[in-house]
C-alpha cells in the first residue's frame, strides 16, 4: 500500500546502505556475514527478500519464497551459481504467508536443515494446507456479501482472491518453536526473538543488539505499508490495533540506529521514523472512514474505494476489503463509529 502524503514527509529521514536492490540471481552482502537476495513473486509486489546469516560452517536462511515454478527455478539457479557449495543449517520462517513459508518444505528437504518458526505460523500453514477448500467456502462468500460486496465480486474474491494461500509446499513433520523473548544463537551472533501482530499473528523478528541488526519481516517496510486485514474466521478482530501496538513496542525496545532488514524492498536505517510514519498513515485512513461515516452509513464495500482508488483484481480486492474492515473495526473499538444492520447487510455509521 503506498504512503499517504502526510506520512511520506517522514520518509525523508530514512537512509539506505545500498541504494539499488540486487538483480534476481545475484547475492548482495549487506553486513559482515549477512547476505541478501530476492525471490520473485507473481503479484504486484513482485519479490520477497531472503537473507542468509553465517552460521559456523554454513548459513541460516531467513524466509523462503512462494511455491511457484519460477521461484523454485530461481533457487536452483542460485544453488548452481552464487550459492554453489553453500550449506544451509537452519530454515527460519518469519510468518505463515505463502511468500515467506511457501518453500520451507522444499529447502528443508533439499538441505536437511531444521525448520524454525513460531507455533502460530507452523500450525496456521498446516491448517490451510489440510483444508484449503474452506477458504473458498460459502461462509467466506457470505462474509463478503454481508458487508455489501456484490454477489459477482464476492464469488471471485472468495475463490480467486485466496488461491495464493495454497502456494505452499508440504512442511516438514517437525519444527523448532521460536517464542517472544528467546535467545537464538546463529554462528557468533546472539539474536533476541521478537514477535509482532497485525500483519500476521506471532510474526517472528530477530534483533542483534551487538551488531545493531533487526530482521523485521513484514512488520516495518520502506515506502509501503504491510497489509493489515480482518479474516472471516475472526470478523470482529482488531488486527490494526495489534499492528500499531507492535510498532510502539519496537520503538520502546529497539534503538533507532539499527539496520532494518525487511521482508520486501530495501534495508534501511530509521526504524523509529518509519514506525511513526506507519502510525500516521493508518490514522489518516481512519480519518477518511470517520469522515465518510459522519455523512451517512457506509458498508465496508462502499468504504473500499475511499481508501483504495486504483482498480483492483480479485487478489488485491480481498486484501483491500479486509484491510478496510480492519480500520473500521479499530474505530469501532475506539467508540468512534458503530456497526448497524439493515436488511441483512452491515453498515458503519458515526456514533450519535
Amino acid at each position: 500500500m503506498p504512503l499517504t502524503n502526510a506520512a511520506a514527509k517522514i520518509h525523508d529521514a530514512l537512509t539506505f546502505p545500498i541504494a539499488e536492490v540486487p538483480e534476481y540471481g545475484a547475492v548482495q552482502e549487506i553486513a559482515p556475514g549477512i547476505l541478501w537476495f530476492r525471490i520473485p513473486l507473481p503479484f504486484q509486489l513482485d519479490h520477497v527478500n531472503i537473507y542468509l546469516i553465517e552460521d559456523g560452517d554454513g548459513w541460516a536462511v531467513v524466509d523462503t519464497g512462494i511455491k511457484t515454478k519460477k521461484a523454485i527455478d530461481m533457487w536452483e539457479t542460485l544453488f548452481d551459481g552464487a550459492l554453489k557449495g553453500f550449506k544451509l543449517t537452519k530454515v527460519i520462517v518469519t510468518h505463515h504467508h505463502p511468500d515467506h513459508i511457501g518453500l520451507a518444505g522444499y529447502l528443508c528437504e533439499k538441505s536437511g536443515a531444521p525448520l524454525l518458526t513460531s507455533q502460530t505460523a507452523y500450525m496456521s500453514s498446516r491448517v490451510i494446507s489440510l483444508a484449503p477448500q474452506d477458504f473458498g467456502s460459502r461462509y467466506y462468500f457470505d462474509f463478503y456479501r454481508s458487508h455489501g460486496m456484490s454477489e459477482e465480486a464476492a464469488g471471485l474474491v472468495a475463490i480467486q482472491g485466496n488461491e495464493y494461500l495454497k502456494l505452499v509446499d508440504n512442511l516438514p513433520p517437525t519444527f523448532l518453536r521460536l517464542l517472544l523473548g528467546d535467545q537464538l544463537t546463529i554462528g557468533k551472533r546472539q539474536f533476541r526473538v521478537f514477535t509482532g501482530d497485525g500483519h500476521a499473528p506471532e510474526q517472528i523478528m530477530l534483533y542483534s543488539e551487538a551488531d545493531k541488526l533487526l530482521f523485521a519481516a513484514d512488520q516495518v517496510l520502506e515506502k509501503i505499508s504491510p497489509n493489515v486485514s480482518v479474516w472471516a474466521g475472526e470478523p470482529n478482530g482488531d488486527p490494526l490495533g495489534h499492528f500499531l501496538r507492535t510498532l510502539r513496542y519496537l520503538r520502546a525496545e529497539i534503538p533507532d540506529d539499527v539496520l532494518v532488514l525487511p521482508g520486501h524492498r530495501r534495508p534501511f536505517h530509521g526504524l523509529h521514523h518509519r514506525c511513526e510514519e506507519l502510525e500516521a498513515h493508518h490514522e489518516e485512513r481512519c480519518d477518511r472512514i470517520r469522515a465518510a461515516c459522519a455523512e451517512k452509513p457506509h458498508s465496508i464495500a462502499e468504504l473500499v474505494p475511499i481508501l483504495f482508488t486504483r482498480p483492483l483484481d480479485p487478489h488485491q480486492m480481498s486484501f483491500a476489503f479486509t484491510e478496510t474492515l480492519a480500520h473500521a473495526n479499530r474505530l469501532i473499538r475506539r467508540g468512534e463509529i458503530e456497526e448497524i444492520e439493515r436488511e441483512g447487510k452491515k453498515f458503519c455509521q458515526a456514533v450519535a
